[in-house]
């Protein structure tokens, strides 16, 4: 595990008697509910199963994992994140911010890791990254926090760039995390004076009407929230027709048509969460455990996009892009 990657703060030990003891004490196995905020399959669940066979566990084994997937609607992680907690789990790992939400709002003892979250201080999960207090820990994904480098990016690649639109979810959709995503972009954007047009959306049923809002808006590009991933060739469709590039935060996208793409390696940050799993199946408590943060972002560009675009890569941009797409 690649812990460069990550600022971990110091790391207070708590006496405990470990959940994982306690288990066996009574006659099972660690019970360990994953609340994944997606549709099967999804990287998750083998990048989280690499981690915790670091640590020296093996599903079946020492350890029982139950998946549950809320297929990206946040009503549904609330009914799931109940069930977990009525079930008895001894940890839950919650994949991304509407998990998180959930499971917080279906319990305050039961330990639970970020898997990541996006935004927690701002989402208020925790008070503090270095002691994040009560029940919650983990993975901090900073993926509405770094609104300053895509715009950077974004006119660096076009110059011209005069307006940037933004598709992201409304907060009856994922909790808020939306407009925290949208917030950050907007300060960005005022700073480097262009004008910034978000849309908010429910889900893939309102796309081409915000796509319609954004060529209104006279767009030339159009940044799109992670949750709307799955729906990338819809997504990519509507780009091309309204004449805009498209910034993601997947490689994948990318490659299928986007223009270039910005996140922190999320298959580290799931192999990762198994590091939270073990200190608390150890007995440590995630009070004391700090929240870890990405130092590093990958930056994947689509070339044959860029030249559509008439874009000039210039030493100074090539020396931010981790991986070019020919």
């Amino acid at each position: 595990m690649r812990r460069r990657e990550f600022i971990a703060f110091a790391r207070g030990a708590a006496i405990a008697w470990p959940l994982a003891a306690h288990a066996q004490q009574a006659g099972r196995l660690p019970r360990v509910g994953v609340l994944v905020s997606a549709s099967p399959p999804h990287p998750f669940a083998d990048a989280f199963r690499r981690g915790l066979r670091t640590f020296g566990y093996a599903e079946g084994k020492n350890i029982t994992l139950e998946f549950l997937y809320t297929d990206g609607r946040g009503d549904r992680a609330m009914v799931l994140a109940v069930e977990l907690v009525r079930s008895g789990v001894d940890i839950i790992v919650a994949h991304f911010t509407p998990a998180t939400r959930a499971a917080i709002g279906a319990t305050r003892t039961i330990p639970i890791v970020m898997a990541p979250a996006g935004s927690p201080l701002v989402q208020g999960f925790i008070p503090s990254l270095a002691r994040p207090g009560g029940n919650v820990t983990g993975l901090s994904a900073m993926d509405a926090e770094i609104g300053g480098k895509r715009v950077q990016l974004l006119r660096e690649l076009m110059p011209s760039l005069v307006s940037i639109a933004v598709l992201a979810a409304t907060p009856a959709t994922d909790g808020g995390y939306g407009t925290a995503f949208v917030e950050d972009l907007l300060t960005a954007a005022t700073k480097a004076g262009i004008r910034l047009a978000p849309v908010l959306v429910d889900g893939p049923d309102e796309f081409e009407k915000a796509f319609a809002t954004m060529k209104n808006a006279d767009a030339q590009a159009v940044i799109i929230q992670g949750l709307f991933d799955p729906y990338s060739a819809i997504l990519l469709e509507l780009a091309t027709k309204h004449q805009m590039a498209l910034m993601s935060g997947t490689r994948e996208i990318t490659a299928a048509g986007g223009l270039i793409s910005i996140s922190s390696n999320y298959p580290v940050l799931y192999e990762r969460a198994a590091f939270f799993v073990d200190r608390i199946l150890k007995g440590e408590k995630p009070a004391d455990l700090p929240v870890e943060q990405p130092t590093k972002f990958q930056v994947v560009l689509n070339m044959k996009v860029a030249q559509l675009f008439g874009s000039t890569i210039s030493p100074t941009l090539l020396a931010q892009i981790d991986e070019v797409i020919e």
